[in-house]
């Protein structure tokens, strides 16, 4: 689908403003380091500025972090990643369609690969290719990449914390304490149907939680509620595969605990299924975090007013282009948001320049609260990232990061760290490439082997 020409040009505007910006800051060379003030970089020409390569690694972690880099013919690079879980290829094969390209034509580069997305994971190559664009733009104009998609509409993000489930209800409300202790304002518990399976009578023939199940697993939720308050938001998640039914069964069975929202209750493709869970329940209901595009997914959702709020996950959705699209469209529908995130610190300041720009927002989450590496990842803002329940909105150009290249290094799925990728080189999934010479029948009408630039 195409990007709608309003909103082009509206993005066009905005870039020229920071190339104009840029004519009186610094250019970043991003193997210096982060910008800083000082004499431009008289060796970097945006108009002359190509892609020339695409590499990537792998981070192991509680969900693998593939992380791309973009290479250009000016020492200035751009990060992006793929969606947690997934794997590098699904950007890598996006390559053949962007080298020789001018990475600050971001919309261009987009419309090339948009094809090339899917639902998912499938989503995260385009994602990735998103963030590390908008990264290499802002280093290039010496912006932070949230002033490249809008204006800002909050200084920090507001960030909500997974809680993994325990079948001892007690250790789990440690666990939600414990994240209560660490600043954090707003929660999510996975409550698994799966918690409750051993206790008799619990489950049906279906696999779903019986009443008398369901009745077991709103113990969990009363000792969340305990230990965290009443007025402290706690959304739940993971239920299993439910009939619509059996979703609403369970949403009522959740009303007394005033949940923030039960996520993913069914899948997110039945927004009918969805429009009469809504209608039977008031406990709010939300999903989207496996959905790519808003007229690929999002748009039924939230023309039907089937959700009472939307989960993109930038690293599948479409990052910061594409999903500020979803979520303004959803806000100027009277449906809220909140974001859905599992990855590494490179993907999350990337998420975080998107939201800093929406109209509305609840909160963003994050799945990394146990790995004690997770913000060693990389350099170049503040540490601690998450900070009373809250990530602040870097200033620094582009994304504001730069790998911590030893302590990836360490933690690396498998052997070799950004090497070359030849192998990706020629088309894999299009042998069409318009740009450059082809042979094609000309305007005369003469058939040819010459340039051809659409």
């Amino acid at each position: 689908m195409r990007i709608p020409q309003k909103q082009l040009v509206s993005r066009r505007s905005l870039l020229r403003r920071a190339a104009a910006t840029a004519m009186f800051g610094p250019l970043f060379q991003a193997t210096k380091g982060l910008a800083s003030p000082g004499a431009p970089n008289l060796r970097s020409a945006p108009g002359n500025l190509k892609i020339t390569d695409m590499r990537a690694c792998r981070v192991a972690a509680n969900y693998d972090y593939p992380i791309i880099k973009i290479y250009t013919n000016q020492d200035v690079y751009g990060l992006g990643e793929v969606r947690d879980a997934g794997v590098e290829g699904i950007a890598l094969i996006l390559k053949s369609h962007l080298v020789g390209k001018n990475p600050l034509q971001i919309e261009a580069n987009l419309r090339r690969i948009r094809e090339f997305a899917g639902q998912g994971r499938m989503g995260g190559g385009y994602s990735a290719v998103d963030m590390a664009l908008h990264d290499i733009a802002g280093k290039v104009y010496g912006v932070p990449a949230y002033s490249l998609v809008g204006p800002k509409q909050r200084d920090r993000i507001r960030i909500y914390c997974d809680t993994t489930g325990h079948k001892d209800v007690k250790i789990y409300a440690e666990r939600m304490l414990k994240r209560k202790q660490f600043g954090f304002t707003f929660f999510k518990m996975d409550l698994y149907t799966s918690l409750v399976e051993d206790r008799p009578g619990a489950i049906g023939p279906d696999g779903a939680a019986t009443d008398k199940g369901l009745g077991y697993l709103c113990e969990y939720l009363q000792a969340g509620r305990e230990a965290l308050g009443t007025d402290a938001p706690i959304a739940a998640d993971h239920f299993g595969h439910l009939s619509v039914k059996n979703a609403i069964r369970y949403a009522r069975a959740f009303e007394p605990y005033q949940l923030a929202w039960a996520e993913d209750l069914i899948d997110w493709r039945d927004w009918r299924g969805y429009q009469q869970i809504r209608s039977a329940t008031t406990t709010p209901i939300l999903t989207g975090e496996d959905i790519f595009g808003l007229d690929e997914g999002f748009r039924p959702l939230i023309d039907n007013h089937a959700v009472d709020a939307i989960h993109p996950d930038p690293e599948t959705a479409g990052a910061l282009i594409e999903t500020k699209r979803i979520a303004d469209y959803a806000a100027q529908n009277g449906i809220r948001t909140a974001i859905h995130f599992a990855g590494s610190p490179v993907g999350c300041m990337a998420a975080v320049h998107m939201a800093a720009t929406l109209q509305e927002m609840l909160a963003m989450e994050n799945h990394a609260v146990d790995i004690p590496w997770w913000q060693d990842l990389i350099k170049g803002i503040e540490k601690p990232i998450i900070k009373d329940g809250y990530i602040r909105v870097p200033e620094t150009p582009g994304l504001g990061v730069e790998l911590n290249d030893d302590v990836v290094k360490q933690h690396l799925r498998r052997p070799g760290y950004f090497e070359p990728t030849p192998m990706y080189d020629d088309m894999i999934i299009s042998g069409y490439s318009p740009g450059g010479k082809w042979p094609h029948v000309d305007a005369n009408g003469k058939w040819c082997d010459c340039d051809w630039d659409l």
